[in-house]
């Protein structure tokens, strides 16, 4: 994004603030929307999960429509939540299997692909993982509406817990500022750039951290001691795997030079 601006110095920074804004005002906009249409103190216990569809359930009631809102909505979401899924899951795979680095880090039959150029393999390993953080959640959490926001909260924690990474290399990189001049600098002074990095690495872990204790349990039941149990297993699994597939690929290019020194001898 920086390398197709003009003026990276301007206009990165301005599109992110305009971005920042843009997405403020949206959340703003839909919490008034929502407290003004629900009472919170009777709302659905299914809100967060439903709220939408309640809402232009309302909608539709209010101009006399039935559910012609929600029915509209419904489709919409469908088609945007496949979008959305299809890039989330297909932008970051081919970015981990498509790399310079593939056979060093990931193993060869990751790499696979159909004739459309989608990673196959990568798919079932994503739905594997995926499936695995529903299913056995769900042995433990019989109530939808309750498996629903524990994913939710999971994945409010699981996802910042990844710029971590961000936030170390950026400190490592301020460390060595003079091999690298790029186009555009965060923050300029390599000491100053240090301390931001660290301490947006420090908060975050810190607040991703406190976010796996659930807040809405008594503490140490077994509700809550089966839910922080699979809050840091899910993390520690998925950090996991980032030292188990380079195992794995080392061990495949093992295999394959011991193959072709066989074949060699024998030729």
């Amino acid at each position: 994004m920086v390398n197709n601006t003009k003026n990276p110095d301007k206009e990165f920074p301005r599109g992110m603030i305009i971005l920042a804004v843009m997405v403020t005002v949206s959340a703003i906009l839909g919490s008034i929307a929502m407290g003004m249409m629900f009472d919170s103190a009777n709302r659905p216990d299914d809100l967060m999960m439903n709220g939408a569809y309640y809402a232009f359930q309302l909608l539709g009631e209010y101009y006399g429509l039935g559910n012609f809102f929600v029915i509209i909505y419904a489709l919409t979401n469908l088609v945007s939540q496949l979008s959305v899924l299809l890039i989330s899951i297909d932008a970051p795979l081919k970015v981990l299997l498509f790399t310079e680095a593939d056979s060093r880090y990931i193993p060869k039959s990751l790499t696979k692909v159909n004739k459309h150029g989608a990673p196959i393999n990568g798919y079932k390993m994503t739905a594997v993982l995926v499936g695995t953080l529903i299913v056995v959640p769900a042995l433990g959490i019989g109530n939808m509406n309750e498996l629903f926001e524990w994913l939710l909260k999971l994945n409010s924690v699981v996802m910042p817990l990844r710029y971590l990474w961000v936030f170390f290399a950026y400190m490592g990189l301020k460390r060595q500022s003079e091999k690298y001049n790029p186009n555009y600098k965060f923050i300029k002074n390599p000491t100053l750039g240090f301390l931001a990095g660290l301490w947006c690495f420090s908060f975050t872990a810190f607040a991703c951290i406190l976010g796996m204790f659930p807040g809405d349990l008594p503490a140490f039941s077994a509700d809550w001691n089966f839910r922080v149990i699979l809050n840091f297993a899910t993390v520690f699994i998925l950090i996991g795997l980032g030292y188990i597939l380079p195992v794995i690929a080392k061990r495949n290019r093992e295999n394959e030079e011991s193959g072709k020194d066989v074949a060699v001898q024998e030729g």
